[in-house]
């Protein structure tokens, strides 16, 4: 990240400062809440991932993610870890391939738990880390969210682009800077299998949960 690059004043729809960010991870949501750090927005992190197996990398994904925040001294809300719902609703999908309909579920389910959230307590605007890796289908990602805050007025879902504008680079750098738990895969049971499934293909060992971090020599 250069030293003299000038962010940009982000506004969130209708002009609010006070967003409620659903995070998936401190890689994805660290240039995130920067950004919206450097904007003056007025913002809470809400984590919620049932998706992510096992239960060690659910863990190191949320106290990576509680460790940054706490050193920008940005409210944390450690939601439940749902796994029993999220494996119900995923019965039937469990072959189908990465940002098919069981992403959609996933994404549903996490925005709709976010948006009512957002309700209960007074945050006008949602939105979310998952859109700022190239991993992800923007749209997929944008029609839950917006699917999700129709459920309530009053509340939206910001779509913005967090890659643009050398966004995607700036997570990179910020990772490394942290020292961040790079993950491997996307998070679920069924995503750490295709992965595996796919580096055993190529001669290459399988997951090591735990063992990577940004900016270490690979």
């Amino acid at each position: 990240m250069t030293d003299d690059f000038q962010r940009p004043v982000l506004t969130p729809p209708d002009g609010q400062k006070k967003v409620l960010l659903h995070s998936c991870c401190a890689p994805c949501s660290g240039e995130v809440m920067e950004a919206m750090t450097a904007s003056g927005i007025d913002y809470t992190i809400f984590f919620y991932n049932p998706n992510i197996h096992p239960k060690e990398e659910y863990l190191l994904r949320k106290e990576e993610n509680i460790r940054f925040a706490e050193k920008h001294d940005v409210p944390f809300v450690d939601a439940d870890y749902d796994t029993t719902n999220w494996f119900k609703r995923a019965k039937g999908m469990e072959w189908e391939p990465e940002r098919g309909a069981r992403c959609t579920m996933c994404f549903d389910m996490r925005f709709e738990r976010t948006a009512l959230y957002a309700h209960e307590n007074g945050f006008p605007v949602i939105t979310s880390s998952l859109g700022i890796s190239r991993w992800k289908n923007m749209t997929q990602i944008n029609d839950c969210g917006e699917r999700a805050a129709a459920h309530y007025p009053g509340i939206a879902y910001w779509t913005f682009n967090w890659r643009k504008g050398g966004g995607a680079a700036r997570m990179i750098d910020i990772s490394k800077r942290e020292h961040f738990y790079q993950q491997e895969y996307c998070g679920c049971v069924y995503s750490l299998r295709d992965t595996n499934a796919h580096r055993v293909s190529q001669g290459r060992e399988e997951i090591r949960i735990g063992e990577l971090y940004y900016g270490d020599a690979q």
